[in-house]
């Protein structure tokens, strides 16, 4: 099972990839979704900077974007005014 391929997103750029990519990308979801969570609890804290909290929930999803991004390594894409060939 490990060389069945997921389909892209219809989205220029996004290739099929394999099983263990996906879960490896599904597994940083939730790692995700906890740190943010986590940050989420800390901002509500009336003893806590709210603005810093927010600025650590924004590095967090850019962190996890690119780190699924360097797992799914979407392309480049060629545009209509490119050369052919």
């Amino acid at each position: 099972m490990a060389d069945e391929k997921h389909q892209g997103l219809p989205v220029s750029g996004y290739l099929p990839q394999g099983a263990d990519k996906v879960a490896v990308v599904n597994a940083n979801k939730l790692l995700e979704e906890q740190c943010i969570r986590a940050a989420e609890a800390i901002q509500k804290r009336e003893d806590c900077d709210p603005r810093m909290a927010a600025l650590a929930i924004t590095g967090l999803q850019q962190a996890f974007m690119w780190l699924n991004r360097a797992v799914f390594q979407p392309a480049r894409i060629k545009l209509p005014e490119d050369k052919q060939g």
